[in-house]
């Protein structure tokens, strides 16, 4: 892909990062900079925000270990519970903190995209709770899939607007979001909500994602006595995944990334963008991107709204060269076999997204991934219940796959 015409500030991950975005964001990323490294540390700021995710989002979520889900695949699962927090998925935590910043930054609108909707969801709860105008940016088509998350912003008072231009999912709502910010930014915050995205975006979603991570490992060591064998998150930007990972840096354990292949990764309909993609700049950052052959990004299937994306946060890209995680692949049919037996075994739903994590543990003995009895820590970074909708109208009536 071609680089930007705009002077670019490096990468903060190895060779991936950097802002390369239009002049006219240069100094709203400059001052949420600023905000990172001077505001985000200080100990007022952080009583505050985590009073709130305390008090109002409902953290710490809990750890549950799985006992019939884990006799069943020959692994010792544990599930770190983000689909229990307020909102339905990890997304509150990067909400709440973001527009806590906004408010100290004097601003009076949220500008947010989403794909599943979650994080629409936890953005237009922040914005009730702490007085923002909200606008949420959504591709047609995820508008549609995702239909109870859509009523859920409207109810909490943000305004959805439907992304019609080019595939209509997360990549084109991301594009509009950029540029109504581009036009509001003295006013408005662009709450982005993966690790994707210009300087200062990856850093500061995976600074108050890695709340997930730091509770998991205490959680673990309480529970099991010792730190788990393996991570396992799903990853389309890849933001519960870098909260995850985050809170283990250091200690002696597998990180492993798993991307949705949506149909296959030998058809036309599918993503996994480390494991087909290449370096370029996609979202004002350098990073690995689905391409065609003349460098033009691809668009990216899965069923799973929020792995519908053509790109991955920087951080992950850098992990990916530097073997500091390892990132594997599942299909549509996978998800959803992991979907029902986590649902029929557990009680627990998952979102699509999460089901992908869950569907490379299913395998992962039979093929030699993991060794049986493996202690294994899943991030079920959200609720299924956004997904009854689609499941029932167009899969259910699949039969007994487990």
């Amino acid at each position: 892909m071609k680089e930007s015409v705009f002077q670019p500030i490096l990468g903060a991950f190895g060779e991936f990062g950097g802002r390369y975005a239009s002049e006219l964001l240069h100094r709203p990323l400059a001052e949420l900079a600023r905000a990172r490294k001077e505001i985000l540390p200080t100990p007022d700021f952080q009583a505050e925000l985590q009073a709130e995710l305390r008090r109002w989002a409902g953290r710490p979520t809990p750890l549950t270990y799985c006992s019939r889900f884990s006799r069943d695949i020959q692994l010792e699962v544990y599930l770190k519970r983000e689909d229990l927090l307020h909102g339905g998925a990890h997304k509150t935590n990067n909400a709440v903190g973001q527009a806590l910043l906004a408010r100290r930054l004097g601003k009076q609108r949220l500008i947010a995209e989403t794909g599943a909707g979650q994080h629409g969801v936890a953005c237009a709860m922040a914005g009730a709770r702490y007085g923002f105008d909200t606008t949420i940016y959504m591709g047609a088509v995820d508008v549609e899939r995702q239909r109870p998350n859509v009523r859920l912003m409207e109810l909490c008072g943000a305004k959805v607007r439907a992304v019609t231009e080019g595939a209509a999912t997360l990549k084109e709502a991301i594009n509009a979001a950029l540029r109504a910010w581009t036009e509001e930014a003295t006013v408005a915050h662009y709450l982005l909500g993966s690790v994707c995205g210009p300087d200062p975006f990856p850093s500061l979603v995976a600074d108050l994602q890695s709340v997930i991570g730091r509770e998991a490992r205490h959680q673990m060591l309480e529970a099991a006595g010792d730190l788990p064998d393996a991570l396992v998150a799903c990853v389309g930007g890849g933001s519960n995944a870098a909260g995850l990972f985050r809170g283990f840096a250091g200690d002696p354990v597998r990180r492993i990334g798993v991307e949705a292949a949506g149909e296959g990764l030998h058809t036309r309909r599918h993503g996994a963008t480390l494991a087909r993609g290449r370096p370029g700049l996609l979202h004002g950052a350098r990073t690995y991107v689905l391409q065609d052959e003349d460098g033009q990004t691809r668009d990216a299937y899965s069923l799973a709204a929020g792995l519908d994306y053509p790109g991955v946060g920087p951080e992950h890209a850098h992990w990916h060269e530097t073997h500091g995680a390892q990132y594997v692949v599942a299909d549509d049919e996978e998800a959803l076999a992991a979907f029902e037996h986590l649902s029929r075994r557990e009680g627990i739903v998952p979102a699509f997204e999460s089901a992908h994590a869950l569907a490379f543990c299913r395998r992962a003995v039979r093929e030699g991934s993991l060794p049986r009895g493996a202690r294994v820590l899943v991030n079920l970074s959200g609720s299924g219940r956004k997904d009854l909708p689609t499941y029932f109208a167009r899969y259910a009536d699949r039969g007994d796959h487990l």
